[in-house]
């Protein structure tokens, strides 16, 4: 028996609220950020339809450090990853889940005041290759969710 599965999430929209860091007992950086994107579609009745999506997103690694750098709430960016079940039981016993992104790339969609993306400057090259503004930051592979 053969089946397909297939786990990958693209997002782009804007952060909710200030990306918040930390670090795992073992140093680990972990970066948590709320997303927003935004939708509209025509409804029958020839009404545009306005809706907004919320989507909690997860970081890890030198993504969640250069993420902390350079993003800040209000922000556009694209997410590209996976989706997670995080499980867990409250003090009080009652089991708890939600359903996160574990992001795998975070672009840095800001411009600049003059229009060009931020990072894609002349000489800013080393920036947007290394996860500067404008550019990707890949995700290290070291969550101990996988």
């Amino acid at each position: 028996m053969s089946s397909l599965s297939i786990n990958h999430v693209c997002l782009a929209g804007h952060l909710t609220r200030d990306p918040v860091l930390r670090k795992t007992n073992g140093g680990t950086p972990v970066l948590d950020m709320g997303l927003a994107i935004n939708d509209e579609y025509t409804a029958k009745d020839g009404k545009v339809v306005e809706q907004t999506c919320f989507a909690e997103c997860v970081v890890w690694g030198k993504s969640a450090e250069a993420s902390s750098t350079y993003l800040k709430k209000g922000d556009p960016a694209l997410v590209e990853g996976c989706l997670i079940t995080e499980q867990w039981e409250t003090p009080q016993g009652e089991k708890r889940s939600r359903l996160r992104v574990r992001a795998q790339r975070v672009h840095f969609l800001k411009q600049r005041t003059n229009g060009t993306p931020a990072g894609r400057g002349e000489g800013d090259g080393a920036a947007a290759a290394n996860g500067g503004p404008g550019g990707t930051a890949a995700a290290e592979m070291d969550d101990p969710f996988t």
